[in-house]
């Protein structure tokens, strides 16, 4: 089998303002200006963003709406350090800390909150 990785994958947001800062300030990525809109990077992997403004020339047969994504960052340190880095962003955690069947298989918790 030919190795494959990730590129990118698609998230939609409502508001950019908002979704910029929680991506930059809160999970640290790097924000992407694309000719309409932004990408948001971390490392090699990017998040393409549709929303206001944009018309994307390919998208899936359903494409991604507004709150349907469920994507899964690893915080490089205790969960406690997470969850302070979450509230001092206004941040609130919705689920969490607990196991879940990936955490469980990278030895981790998960915390669930909202963007």
């Amino acid at each position: 089998m030919v190795p494959t990785k990730l590129d990118h994958c698609v998230i939609h947001v409502s508001d950019w303002g908002r979704s910029n800062r929680f991506y930059a300030e809160v999970m640290g990525a790097e924000l992407v200006q694309r000719p309409t809109g932004w990408a948001y990077r971390f490392g090699d992997k990017q998040l393409n963003v549709h929303g206001p403004g944009v018309q994307p020339a390919e998208v899936a047969r359903l494409p991604v709406r507004p709150g349907n994504s469920d994507l899964c960052f690893e915080w490089q340190g205790p969960i406690e350090g997470a969850i302070a880095h979450l509230n001092a962003h206004g941040i609130a955690v919705e689920r969490g800390p607990m196991r879940t069947v990936w955490c469980e298989r990278a030895g981790h918790l998960g915390l669930f909150p909202r963007s």
